[in-house]
């Protein structure tokens, strides 16, 4: 895992998030957001860290973490204090299933878990990504229920800090 970093996002990788938005395994996961990476790279919100992950020195995937409970989109509605949630994702098609994505939620669910009130983390797979599904569930996530997040029909599933190994 020491092989892959993270480093906050900034708006000198605004050409690289475009790129791995036109990434077809990026659109079949996240099919209807529009992220406004010229906005919010220039953002930092006290509530949110926007991370890129180097595998290296090199890009090789996205990652957010938010307080929900304080997003300003309220995408969360109205949950209890004390929750992260994160959004993922690998930028290219050649850096799928090498382990990366496991490293780098292990490197997020440190930096979820480093405040002691934070007592769970939540990720909202759409439902028809059987496969993201299995990877949170190896990572100590259950299954919550079906949500509908906009035009999205998702899966929410938590992890318990008890939970995390």
């Amino acid at each position: 895992m020491s092989r892959v970093t993270l480093r906050a996002a900034t708006p000198g990788d605004l050409q690289l998030l475009r790129h791995w938005d036109k990434q077809p395994h990026v659109i079949a996961a996240d099919p209807n957001d529009d992220w406004g990476w010229e906005v919010e790279l220039a953002r930092s919100p006290d509530w949110r860290e926007q991370l890129i992950a180097e595998l290296e020195g090199r890009p090789i995937g996205f990652m957010q973490i938010i307080d929900p409970a304080r997003e300003e989109s309220r995408y969360w509605g109205d949950v209890p204090d004390r929750l992260r949630a994160i959004d993922i994702w690998i930028g290219e098609t050649d850096d799928l299933g090498r382990g990366y994505g496991t490293w780098m939620m292990q490197l997020a669910l440190e930096k979820c878990f480093a405040p002691p009130e934070v007592t769970a983390v939540l990720i909202d797979p759409l439902a028809s990504n059987v496969r993201a599904h299995r990877f949170y569930e190896r990572l100590g996530f259950r299954f919550v229920g079906p949500r509908r997040f906009g035009d999205d029909d998702c899966f929410v599933f938590r992890l318990e800090r008890p939970d995390w190994v």
